[in-house]
């Protein structure tokens, strides 16, 4: 049986033993501890009264060189908390004690950890001051430094909390970002913008809205397409608001004149992360700041969850498992298409097939497929990406939105030649979107030959569990569109009512109302004859195709939403 491979000794280890203030078994020993539990080496020699903290710090300061400092005695309130990120200060147990320009003092038991300050110089892009603390002293302090900065979120919401970056920065970058936090880090302010978006995300909120006025200041959130007051903060606070949300998501807090894009994440947990998109509007009163939330696991859901009946399901499918042509879905903003795509997407997503896509911009993360952002003022626009995209060896295609007759043009010669290719438009409805093409310019024979299957969709809201039955006259049912044979009696069209789990609206969550019309050859050859979407309507309707209105009255039937959400969502 082969012996135990003895553990590497840390430089402080063997200057101890050296020293002879320690004998090398019990430096050994002490070390695998320390390699298999939590405790640091040293105060596993301490736990074990080999030697004392205080004595350890001294012999350090003396052998290493650096000044010995007790940190019971600093204010804590002084720490460069902010200057490292706090899961290096707990894995290496270093304090960030001030920051000056470019110098960061670090307190630390260890001086030899070599690998802790070079992980710390290069987070920081900092020059390193050491001074020695003792390791109890020092683990105290960490732990309420760690504490303290988790407790913000854990306070307010009752689980642990993170804030990410979607990208990495440079060192310069990241210590402009520093410079410019410490001049917004106010704490009332940071607890106040983590709980309204951790309340937000509870909420299941699409968009926050931070909105000054000359009188007030106030926060809406959008939840079920409905927007609501959820706060009006001081005024006095807009300028701290702005500018901290600014900070987070690596926008320049000092340019307030013009608008701004920018990102960031949220990290709930090992398993959970959302997107946040952020948008700045100079206003007459200061800036207004929208947050999209953007959650990866809404294209995670399944096409069944999306609300498409059995029949358009089938064709949705069988369109999708196609090697080549196009699909088109069409809606207005916010109707839900990014999230149909992705579904689309997420089920074409496997080992063997290479996806691409060209977003404006990318707002789900998908792992797996090749995401794109456009970036017009850098001349990458969709054109030049789908052309890029040819030489990539692509299999299917996803362009964020068919703006004009170039991208139009690619896209249909990419479907014709072997790919398949979904992209988006902003039409009412499936037949006039084969119109909207022709009228970009595109020659009805390739939009014929290309198009494989339209899809129109709106988002309605569903009907809470606290609803009831509806009076609803007979008339008014004729009238949004039932015939008097679907009036049988045997249903009854449901309403809201209004509880404490939809917060009295009588609503709680969304679905997707759809007209899902595949090209046939009839509809191909009013396309290629030049007839109108009129023309295109009738034919789908005589081929079993539900339009919007229909396909949201049939979820009345089925008293999953009320007469009156359909009939502001569709269009007769």
């Amino acid at each position: 049986m082969a012996a135990a491979t003895k553990p590497t000794l840390s430089g402080f280890a063997r200057a101890l033993i050296q020293h002879g203030h320690l004998q090398e078994a019990d430096a050994q020993t002490c070390s695998s501890h320390a390699n298999e539990g939590s405790n640091a080496f040293i105060l596993e020699v301490a736990s074990r009264g080999l030697m004392k903290c205080a004595d350890m710090a001294r012999f350090a300061a003396e052998t290493f060189g650096y000044p010995l400092l007790d940190i019971a005695a600093v204010d804590a309130s002084s720490y460069a908390r902010d200057a490292v990120d706090r899961k290096l200060i707990q894995k290496h147990q270093i304090a960030p004690l001030a920051k000056r320009q470019n110098r960061l003092t670090l307190a630390t038991a260890d001086p030899s950890n070599m690998r802790a300050l070079d992980e710390i110089r290069f987070q920081t892009g900092m020059q390193l001051d050491l001074v020695i603390a003792e390791a109890d002293k020092l683990k105290r302090v960490i732990d309420a430094l760690v504490e303290s900065a988790a407790d913000t979120l854990r306070d307010l919401t009752g689980e642990a909390f993170d804030m990410d970056l979607l990208q990495q920065d440079t060192p310069a970058q990241q210590q402009r970002d520093e410079d410019e936090a410490s001049e917004v880090d106010d704490a009332p302010v940071v607890k106040f913008i983590q709980k309204v978006l951790i309340d937000a995300i509870n909420e299941g909120a699409s968009d926050i809205h931070f909105e000054p006025y000359e009188k007030f200041y106030r926060i809406r959130v959008r939840t079920d397409g409905i927007l609501r007051d959820i706060a009006q903060p001081p005024l006095v606070l807009k300028e701290k608001i702005a500018a901290r949300i600014k900070v987070i998501s690596r926008l320049d807090i000092s340019e307030r004149r013009v608008p701004q894009d920018g990102r960031m994440k949220l990290v709930l947990s090992k398993n959970k992360a959302i997107d946040f998109r952020v948008s700045t509007l100079p206003t007459l009163h200061g800036e207004k700041i929208v947050m999209r939330i953007l959650d990866p696991s809404s294209a995670m859901l399944g096409i069944d969850a999306l609300g498409y009946e059995p029949d358009q399901r089938k064709a949705l499918l069988a369109a999708v498992e196609r090697p080549y042509g196009m699909i088109l879905v069409t809606g207005p903003t916010g109707s839900g298409k990014t999230v149909s795509l992705y579904t689309c997407l997420n089920l074409l997503n496997k080992p063997g097939v290479n996806i691409s896509t060209a977003e404006d911009p990318a707002e789900i993360n998908l792992p797996g497929i090749n995401q794109v952002n456009v970036n017009e003022k850098a001349g990458l626009t969709f054109s030049v990406a789908l052309r890029a995209f040819l030489r990539q060896d692509p299999d299917i295609i996803m362009v964020g939105e068919i703006r004009d007759l170039e991208t139009a043009e690619i896209s249909i010669k990419a479907a014709q030649t072997g790919h398949l290719v979904m992209s988006t438009l902003h039409t009412n409805d499936a037949p006039t979107t084969l119109e909207r093409l022709k009228n970009m310019g595109v020659a009805p024979f390739n939009i014929a030959s290309s198009v494989i299957l339209i899809t129109a969709q709106r988002l309605a809201r569903r009907l809470c569990s606290c609803k009831k039955a509806a009076d609803i006259p007979f008339e008014a049912l004729i009238e949004a569109g039932f015939s008097a044979e679907e009036l049988d009696g045997s249903w009854q069209p449901m309403g809201p009512v209004g509880c404490d789990r939809c917060k009295g609206s009588g609503y709680k969550g969304r679905l997707g109302i759809y007209q899902v019309m595949p090209i046939s050859e009839e509809i191909a050859h009013i396309i290629m004859t030049g007839g109108n979407s009129m023309d295109i309507a009738a034919q789908a309707e005589r081929e079993g195709v539900r339009d919007l209105r229909k396909s949201g009255l049939l979820k009345v039937k089925q008293g999953i939403t009320s007469l009156e959400e359909v009939l502001a969502t569709t269009n007769e």
